[in-house]
This record gives C-alpha cells, structure tokens and sequence, in this order.
C-alpha cells in the first residue's frame, strides 16, 4: 500500500474573522505561511484547533492521527502555567490555546511524534516540561531587537550549537526572522541548541526524541525551508 504524503498538524486560535457577507464570526484560523510552507515541504497540513475542553487524553486522540506536529505561534503563555506572577507586558491570555497545546506537547513526547515548536510554541513546549519563561525579554538585553514594533518582524543572526540536530540542519550560523518579546529560561528535558549574541535561548532540542525541535524565532515568514523540510522528512521515516 501506498502511504502517501505525512500528515502534520498545525495548531491554531479560534478567533472573530469576516469574509464575504459573513461578519465577526467566529473561525479557526492560522496563518496561511504555515501551511504553505508545510505543503510546500511536501506533507498534507491540518489545521488543529484548540479545544476549551482539552485535556490528554483528547490530545493523544489528536496526535495519533497525525505524523507530526507544529506547535505555532502566538500569543503569550499565561504566567499561571509556571506559577509567575504577571509581567504588565503579557497579553491577554488564551485559555483554549493554553490548555490544548500543553496537552498536545505533553502528548506528542508520550507519542514520540516530531514536532516543530515555533516562538510561542518553543514556549509552550518548555512550560509543558516543566520550565520557566521570561516575560519581558527588553527588561534584561535592554533592546527590542527581537520585536522591533507591533506587526513588524525583526532580523538577526543566531548560532547553532554544535553537534546539535538544528546544527545539522542549518549550519553554524544563520539569520533569522523574530517577533517575541519572551523567552526559555528554563527548559527540562531539552537542550540548548541556538543562541542569539545577547545570550537569549533561540533553539532547544530533545536529543532522546525521533524529532522534537523548537526555535524562538519565525521560519514560516522566511524563505528558508529547512526546518520544514526537516520536520516532514522526519514525520514521513517515522510513519
């Protein structure tokens, strides 16, 4: 039998969207960057939509439909998560989103099942192990380098760890496109495997995992398709 193209997954928000004569209705939305670059890179994406009623057992149901995952960006982790107290910088958070993709991170390494963690993701997917957040990165680089202005993604470089599998992937070096004004502090279980010259995490790793890899910054609005590549390439030995 034929197998055909993986199957990846791409989380994603509910939220009020128009087109045509329909006004504010609510949508389950993503990014079309993130699919395009999944199909793109040769699987089929689903768009998963965060359920109010999330919990792990509904999250393996999920992920055993799927040969892999993108945990995307989004809106800030709630500080609750990791038991922080709110910065005043933290936006609104998002319960849905907050509980369906902690469950899917949490059910995704049960599973085994590559992943790409993207900005938020990378976040989610530290909170899930057990890490900690910092929740205002200018407070401590004192610039806003890595989220120049709302809506406006920043560029710069990072450098890969070597011996890492991000490594492998992208060389030594490589510019990037950022938009977060967080970052992994802590992150059990993972490895650093990039990192910005202002010494912020820009990449961790699993090396115990078939493929479990996340990045700080937004390689869907670039134009390299690496990680992409990597992820399905991943998803599709997996299977």
């Amino acid at each position: 039998m034929v197998m055909g193209r993986p199957v990846i997954g791409i989380t994603a928000y509910v939220e009020r969207a128009s087109w045509g004569h329909w006004v504010d209705v609510p949508g389950a939305l993503v990014p079309h960057r993130y699919v395009r670059q999944v199909e793109d890179a040769g699987a089929i994406a689903v768009v998963v939509p965060p359920r109010p009623d999330a919990d792990d057992d509904t999250a393996l149901e999920i992920v055993e439909r799927l040969d892999g995952v993108v945990l995307a960006g989004g809106v800030d982790v709630a500080p609750e998560l990791y038991a922080d107290e709110r910065h005043a910088s933290v936006q609104a958070s998002r319960p849905d989103r907050d509980s369906t993709e902690m469950a899917i991170a949490r059910a995704t390494a049960e599973a085994d099942l590559p992943v790409l963690g993207i900005c938020r993701g990378m976040q989610v997917m530290a909170v899930a192990a057990g890490g900690l957040l910092e929740q205002h990165l200018p407070d401590r680089v004192g610039h806003h380098d890595h989220s120049p202005a709302p809506a406006t993604y920043g560029s710069h470089p990072v450098r890969t760890v070597a011996g890492t599998r991000l490594a492998a992937i992208l060389g030594e070096e490589v510019d990037v496109p950022s938009y977060h004004h967080q970052s992994v502090l802590t992150h059990p279980g993972y490895e650093p495997s990039a990192w910005a010259a202002d010494s912020t995490l820009e990449a961790m790793e699993d090396p115990t995992a078939f493929f479990r890899l996340a990045v700080q910054w937004h390689p869907e609005v670039g134009t390299d398709p690496r990680l992409f590549r990597a992820l399905v390439e991943a998803a599709s030995s997996r299977r």
